[in-house]
């Protein structure tokens, strides 16, 4: 496996990695709880705590822990996490802990998170392994914000629970019940498709040598 650097390991899951975006884990929240904005906030915060922590955990105890067990310890660690957050949820926000409901719980088996652990954070530095969840988490939060936007918007008429376009608005119901969690992932995987393949396509114009592209400073020179 080819080594990577502090920032590459941040960046990786905002952007070329993004677990809900690129490697579509973590998708039952992502397609649950995301008919709101704040639903989605406190889904994406939540889990954000969780990586983090457990991945502090496991590369601080990645020699002590055994080999054979090293799964089942990585979900003890996982589900006590869990267990703050939820308490927290239920003390800070309850409305929203209620309507994330068994959610909270199922972060537990949330294959992002126990995936991080067993491929990044039980064999790197703290350091690295915390770059690492960060990193995955902000790119996570993005994604659910991004559905919880879309879904909100358009299913409700409004953000936060603020209107937007007035009482002549008639909402688009589908997109705050459960298909319209498939459709908005759909439309957002599309545009994000749509864009890469023009991306490729512009940097294959500007390698030919006869494309119609401008030429860069560096190729011109």
């Amino acid at each position: 496996m080819r080594a990577t650097t502090p920032a590459e390991d941040f960046v990786r899951g905002i952007w070329k990695e993004n677990p809900v975006l690129v490697q579509l884990l973590g998708l039952c929240p992502a397609l649950a709880v995301t008919n709101t904005v704040a639903n989605s906030i406190a889904m994406g915060l939540a889990t954000f705590f969780v990586l983090v922590g457990s991945s502090l955990l496991v590369s601080t105890f990645k020699k002590v822990i055994p080999h054979e067990v090293r799964i089942s310890a990585y979900i003890l660690i996982i589900a006590t996490f869990v267990t703050i957050a939820d308490l927290v949820l239920a003390a800070v926000v309850p409305l929203i802990h209620k309507e994330l409901g068994a959610f909270i719980a199922l972060i537990v088996v949330n294959c992002m998170i126990l995936g991080r652990q067993e491929a990044f954070a039980s064999k790197r530095p703290i350091g690295r392994a915390l770059l690492d969840a960060v990193g995955t988490g902000v790119g996570f939060m993005i994604a659910m914000l991004m559905m919880g936007t879309f879904r909100e918007v358009l299913g409700n008429g409004s953000i936060l629970g603020v209107p937007l376009f007035g009482d002549n608005f008639e909402p688009w119901v589908i997109f705050i019940l459960p298909p319209g969690g498939f459709l908005t992932l759909g439309f957002i995987l599309l545009a994000f498709g749509w864009w890469q393949e023009r991306k490729s396509d512009t940097a294959r114009i500007r390698q030919w040598p006869h494309g119609v592209a401008t030429p860069s400073r560096e190729e011109a020179a």
